[in-house]
């Protein structure tokens, strides 16, 4: 049994300045046979910036980016499309955001999320993270632990998207890499992890099995 605690971070994408976290991003909930729960969902709306914490982990060495809120060079509404992009090149990004702690036993666990990369990249990540509740969340950084970690990455020829769980203190990487759908600029994608009650999960993209097991 899986039992997350009250972290939620968005993504730490190195040398990267076109990832979009589009609205509806980070949504968390558990469902049981007969009803759900949502436990966190952001959509990026007025006020995002007190309900989320900027990393400070790299901004001694000067390499920590800002975030900004735009709808990007593509949208439908540009007021409802709205999310957050990582705005300058070659720097660390890091955001996290708490909720209250609960147990998926006995249920399944779903997390969610829209990113959308508006120009290929060298080395980068759109992933996130769930964890533990950090005693300070400015803090946040590579080093930081966590229970799951899903998502697109990229560094040269390496494309992936990432599935990683924490058990017993160590990151156990699924052994074969899943796809990393990326590949179109300027096209949004939705990433999905379905983790079950008999310990198998199911990831999608844009409703897309790519795998179960």
């Amino acid at each position: 049994v899986l039992t997350p605690y009250p972290r939620l971070a968005a993504p730490l994408p190195v040398d990267l300045c076109t990832i979009m976290l589009s609205r509806g991003l980070l949504c968390l909930g558990s469902v049981a046979a007969a009803s759900g729960t949502i436990h966190f969902s952001e959509t990026f709306s007025d006020g995002w910036e007190s309900r989320w914490t900027t990393s400070k982990w790299k901004e001694g060495e000067g390499t920590a980016g800002k975030w900004v809120s735009t709808a990007g060079k593509w949208f439908s509404d540009e007021a409802e499309d709205k999310g957050i992009q990582t705005g300058e090149d070659s720097k660390f990004f890091g955001i996290s955001a708490g909720f209250d702690s609960f147990s998926n036993a006995g249920k399944e666990l779903i997390v969610q999320y829209q990113a959308k990369y508006e120009k290929d990249v060298e080395c980068g990540g759109g992933y996130m993270k769930l964890g533990p509740k950090m005693d300070d969340a400015t803090t946040f950084g590579d080093p930081t632990a966590y229970n799951i970690m899903f998502g697109p990455d990229k560094c040269g020829y390496t494309k992936r998207t990432h599935l990683i769980f924490n058990y017993k203190g160590k990151n156990v990487l699924k052994k074969s890499d899943l796809s990393y759908k990326q590949e179109g600029e300027g096209t949004s994608h939705l990433y999905r992890l379905i983790v079950k009650p008999d310990n198998t999960v199911r990831v999608e993209i844009d409703e897309e099995k790519i795998y179960e097991g």
